[in-house]
């Protein structure tokens, strides 16, 4: 299973089951791990989130956030 990597600047959303569920951000920075065991790395995005009460960029597992899509984000913007 080959996980997706986001680049920094991408858009996304926090799915995992935490305070920040459902806020977007922006990934800030990437940082991955390389796996010894299998091709793909563990990475960990530094992501700013927008209507979060704390103000620093947080840091999230590649399976706690996923890309807003552009058509979604126009959607929200014009809504």
């Amino acid at each position: 299973m080959s996980i997706q990597v986001f680049s920094a600047g991408s858009r996304v959303r926090v799915v995992s089951y935490s305070p920040f569920r459902g806020l977007r951000g922006t990934v800030r920075t990437v940082d991955s791990i390389p796996h010894l065991d299998v091709a793909e790395s563990f990475c960990f995005y530094h992501i700013e989130l927008e209507g979060a009460y704390i103000k620093e960029p947080i840091w999230f597992e590649h399976q706690e956030v996923e890309l807003v899509t552009p058509q979604e984000s126009n959607a929200l913007k014009s809504a």
